[in-house]
């Protein structure tokens, strides 16, 4: 007996209808996962006003290869978040640069000290990209544990303390909140792996 094909997934019927040329398939997109993208953006760039650019071109590279996505590989959230973090920190890197070079910050130092500054720059970076990619991941975990998460280390409570915040038992905060950070660094390696997956495909 042939078994049944699955449906597919909202993302895989909204990628069919991109590769159509369907607007509405793009407003109904950008509707569910802009905030997403640009309050990723904006937590790397630490700048609104490039955030919302780099937003717009995300967008707009879907728009425009809409073939890039690989439903095997995982979600179009998934997908976009990782396209998001990857500009947004070639983004910052590249306003890193430009800062440095116009005023001569580094010309007039020794090479070691150069590199020093590089290092650190380049150190910085992958600190707030590692912060964002890991709020980016607290965000898209079911409401209950990320409630859990944010009570309990975000705000330095107690599971005590937690659990009587929430209405629920110390001892499920305490399952909520082991579950959480199980699946959040599941999460993580992931997408750092998408990521790497990513990169190692560019040109």
């Amino acid at each position: 007996m042939a078994t049944p094909e699955r449906p597919p997934r909202w993302d895989e019927q909204l990628q069919r209808r991109l590769a159509r040329g369907e607007e509405t398939a793009l407003g109904e997109l950008y509707d569910q996962l802009a905030p997403m993208v640009h309050g990723l953006a904006g937590r790397i760039l630490a700048d609104q006003a490039a955030a919302a650019q780099l937003t717009r071109e995300i967008f707009a590279h879907v728009w425009e290869h809409p073939e890039d996505f690989d439903p095997a590989q995982g979600t179009l959230r998934s997908w976009l978040g990782a396209l998001t973090h990857r500009r947004a920190v070639e983004r910052l890197r590249a306003r890193r640069a430009a800062e440095r070079v116009p005023g001569g910050d580094l010309r007039g130092l020794a090479a070691e000290t150069r590199a020093e500054a590089e290092t650190r720059t380049e150190a910085e970076i992958r600190a707030v990209a590692t912060a964002a990619r890991v709020q980016y991941v607290v965000d898209s975990l079911p409401q209950p544990l990320r409630e859990t998460i944010a009570v309990t280390y975000y705000d330095g409570r107690t599971y005590r303390e937690t659990a009587r915040l929430l209405g629920i038992s110390e001892q499920a905060a305490k399952q909520r909140m082991r579950l959480g950070l199980e699946l959040l660094a599941t999460e993580l390696a992931e997408e750092r792996a998408r990521q790497d997956e990513a990169g190692d495909g560019e040109t």
